[in-house]
């Protein structure tokens, strides 16, 4: 348990008696050594670095080392092959006395953090989330078609990425009308006053509290120690003459799937097997889509390959397993670098970068049948 006096420590508010803190550094997931270890290593810049790791997109080795996601083992061990040290020395222990998480994210901050604005977005979120919670209809499609709040804005809106002059006017008049409310005043007042209430209390904490967000952050960290604890999977070793087609033994892998609400498929075996491309790792399997979810570029009778041992890169397809069943998607980067998987029908887009790298798996190949 945090006491009172170290919540700062970890990125906190003070905050007074009976309200729920406001994390400052909720975006921080994975607090890490890499841009320590790399500026003693003589990598004054992550570009300089970046070429030694072509396996990873710029972009996400840059929210590795700002601790915006969590990598996976074999990622840390890329980047510490790369700086020439041991995985564990990138790990570190936010449980040590002398660890400040304000103090780590600071070297990436830009500016003064504006206390206010940060703890009336965190308050927006809990509001835009209750005001859901209170209205079945009210559903993500419903949002996006009734007030032109796309998924991918909605998700960032309740977990409170951005304060709120950050958000375009056509955002800002879309919270408007979902408030009933015709100014940016007007809107503050309603939030508060469902702020002062109590209302908002569980949907905060949810959001916002540092004490959640370092035990998540403990609980990632000793998982990263645990795998990377374990040997490395051997490295395919290379020969100078190719293979000759002919000669490679084809590799089958089980296909699973059946049809659920909401476009997801479940993980249900088939009794049949495919050819899996010779990329695919030990733990490739494959799923029928059953429905057109990405349109005409998917057919409904497709089976896709499906390795959870590679990472999703944009301009392909992933595999979101979610908690009834899988949900293929393609993949896109937005304006912010954010991977981003949409699906047509349902009309999703998620924030891949905000997912359990554990549930996400690239899509090797597409088979029409």
């Amino acid at each position: 348990m945090i006491k009172a006096e170290d919540r700062s420590r970890f990125g906190g508010i003070p905050s007074a008696r009976g309200e729920v803190p406001i994390d400052l550094r909720r975006t921080i997931v994975f607090p890490n050594r890499m841009r320590e270890r790399r500026r003693e290593l003589g990598f004054p810049k992550l570009l300089r670095l970046s070429p030694s790791l072509p396996e990873i997109p710029y972009i996400r080795l840059s929210k590795i080392e700002r601790g915006e996601v969590v990598p996976r083992a074999d990622e840390l061990r890329r980047v510490a092959q790369a700086l020439g040290i041991a995985p564990a020395e990138l790990l570190l222990d936010v449980d040590a006395p002398g660890f400040d998480l304000t103090a780590w994210a600071r070297s990436f901050e830009e500016g003064e953090i504006d206390e206010a604005e940060e703890r009336f977005a965190v308050h927006l979120g809990a509001a835009v989330r209750a005001r859901r919670t209170g209205d079945p209809a009210l559903t993500i499609a419903a949002i996006e078609q009734n007030f032109r709040i796309p998924p991918v804005n909605l998700s960032r809106l309740e977990n409170a990425q951005k304060t709120f002059g950050r958000w375009n006017a056509a955002t800002r008049s879309a919270l408007f009308a979902l408030f009933g409310v015709t100014n940016e005043a007007k809107l503050r007042a309603y939030v508060e006053a469902q702020q002062r209430s109590g209302t908002l209390d569980s949907f905060i904490k949810a959001i916002a509290d540092p004490e959640l967000r370092r035990e998540r952050m403990r609980v990632r960290i000793a998982e990263l120690a645990a795998a990377l604890a374990e040997p490395a999977p051997p490295s395919p070793t290379p020969t100078l003459t190719p293979t000759p087609v002919a000669d490679v033994p084809m590799r089958l892998v089980p296909v699973f799937g059946a049809a659920l609400p909401d476009g997801l498929i479940a993980e249900t075996p088939t009794g049949r097997t495919v050819e899996a491309p010779r990329s695919a790792g030990p733990r490739a399997f494959a799923l029928r889509t059953g429905r057109a979810t990405l349109g005409a570029g998917l057919p409904a009778q497709a089976i896709v390959i499906v390795d959870p041992d590679q990472y999703p890169t944009p301009g392909g397809l992933a595999a979101v397993r979610e908690e009834a069943g899988w949900r293929i998607v393609s993949v896109g980067s937005d304006r912010d670098g954010q991977m981003i998987g949409y699906s047509a029908s349902p009309e999703r887009a998620l924030v891949l970068d905000d997912e359990d790298p554990s549930r996400l798996a690239r899509v090797l190949a597409a088979l029409y049948v």
